[in-house]
């Protein structure tokens, strides 16, 4: 064969190899994890997977060009299964703690909420976490919103309870006093539940949500691609559309 027309064909292969490179980098699939019970941003109806976190990661996906797989468990597991590589990462309103930190790497916030006390409606002798004490309170296993009520100086005045799910069936059927969640999903349950509830005073703890990565190369790498198609969400007005669309309002910016 030719020395010249050797030369091009190794040209064009090698042309060839790297443009295939960074379409099967980008191809590699995240695993992401939810619980699919914390309506309006993971839940199931109708055999469907929805909310404003599916919404969300889907659009990550379309940016950063890669394909979204939703892996649906508990919630107390869902950490224990991003430490142990079984996902990539977590979407299911995981707020920004020191404790998290320490383990984790996080993405920009992408909502931006407060931590509500929530009743059954009549019940005004609640009127804040002040107000807590000698009640039973509940909140999601393994939430942020325990160590919250676990830090008030009066924690050990209150009976908190932890619940895997159902925390406002309990609250409106009378069977615990109150439940701690964040502000808009609270607010959402109330208006779309049809459930004898109310919010119980102002939000007392400002939280900042954000998807949790894995403290390794691979991890970093990730956030970082996802990072910069969250920057083009916001920008672009895509996140605030998908959250004026589940939530009734734009939580995605900084108060």
């Amino acid at each position: 064969m030719p020395k010249m027309i050797r030369r091009t064909l190794l040209g064009l292969a090698a042309a060839a190899t790297l443009a295939a490179a960074p379409v099967a980098a980008a191809a590699d699939p995240i695993r992401v994890g939810m619980s699919g019970g914390y309506f309006p941003f993971t839940f199931v109806e109708q055999d469907e997977l929805k909310g404003f976190e599916v919404d969300f990661m889907n659009a990550v996906g379309e940016e950063i060009g890669a394909e979204i797989r939703f892996e649906t468990m508990a919630f107390s597991g869902l950490i224990g299964a991003l430490q142990s590589g079984r996902i990539d990462t977590v979407a299911n309103q995981i707020t920004i703690t020191p404790e998290r930190q320490e383990r984790f790497v996080f993405s920009e916030p992408y909502v931006y909420d407060g931590a509500q006390v929530v009743t059954r409606r009549g019940n005004d002798e609640i009127t804040g976490p002040e107000s807590l004490k000698g009640r039973s309170v509940a909140v999601n296993l393994g939430s942020n919103f325990e160590q919250l009520l676990r830090d008030l100086p009066y924690a050990g005045e209150i009976d908190i309870r932890t619940y895997e799910s159902n925390i406002e069936q309990d609250v409106a059927l009378g069977r615990v006093d109150a439940f701690v969640m964040d502000r808009v999903s609270a607010t959402q349950v109330i208006s779309e539940r049809n459930l004898p509830l109310q919010l119980a005073g102002k939000p007392f703890s400002t939280i900042e949500n954000a998807l949790p990565f894995r403290d390794d190369e691979a991890g970093r790498a990730l956030r970082d691609r996802v990072n910069e198609a969250i920057a083009t969400l916001k920008e672009n007005g895509t996140l605030a559309e998908i959250s004026r669309k589940w939530l009734g309002d734009d939580v995605t910016t900084a108060p």
